[in-house]
């Protein structure tokens, strides 16, 4: 089992086919036609996109206009006031793990997303979130994934951050997983640093960091989303 990040890329998954586009709420469990939505009345215009959001994310991202209006579409149906809320974030892991405890690693990865650290997720910080995670180049990738583990914001990574991301990733996993690696936390948090830390000192710069992933594919696909 590979130890990525487990981005909630899966929360909302978009289908399109040539006439309709579906929305596939997985956090509700059900499907809801936006074409249907919007005869109802659901998407009135206090719920469009300002020019200036529209704007910054087709500057900030890879989508177009188009496909920046569908993921906002399915933002608000699943958060109607333009808040993704931790809660909400931990419900939508738990459907996924359900045998495991996702809330501290859903802590971490929220931590990651809320940029402006205001303590919910708007559409914007949710929209690069998941353009990075999803259609980075693996750098890109990376870097994402470094913030994440800089669990004090410090600009490194010690031993002790690194355990605390992979045992809550363990612990969302659950013991019974058959996903879960048969190693401890600790151990796979050891093997990481000895395989990154250039210089032996108990701390992994960004650089350290992007240079042990990117020559070893194995660390790649363990630590990026």
């Amino acid at each position: 089992m590979a130890l990525g990040i487990l981005i909630p890329k899966f929360m909302w998954r978009l289908t399109v086919n040539p006439r309709k586009t579906d929305w596939i709420c997985l956090q509700a469990g059900y499907k809801q036609n936006v074409d249907l939505m919007e005869d109802m009345g659901c998407f009135g215009s206090k719920d469009k996109l300002s020019k200036e959001d529209m704007d910054f994310l087709k500057s900030h991202t890879r989508y177009d206009e188009a496909t920046i209006k569908e993921w906002y579409k399915g933002f608000k149906q699943d958060c109607p006031n333009g808040r993704l809320t931790p809660a909400k974030f931990v419900d939508m892991y738990k459907m996924f793990f359900p045998s495991g405890n996702a809330e501290e690693f859903c802590d971490h990865v929220f931590r990651t997303f809320d940029m402006d650290k205001n303590g919910y997720i708007d559409f914007k910080e949710f929209l690069l979130a998941i353009d990075v995670t999803s259609s980075g180049t693996p750098e890109e990738k990376l870097k994402w994934a470094f913030r994440m583990y800089d669990v004090d914001g410090n600009g490194v990574i010690d031993i002790q951050e690194m355990t605390k991301i992979v045992q809550a990733i363990y612990d969302m996993l659950g013991a019974c997983s058959s996903n879960r690696p048969a190693d401890s936390a600790e151990d796979r948090a050891k093997n990481i640093f000895a395989k990154m830390d250039e210089n032996n000192d108990g701390q992994l710069t960004q650089d350290e960091f992007l240079k042990g992933c990117l020559q070893d594919e194995e660390l790649s696909k363990m630590l990026a989303p």
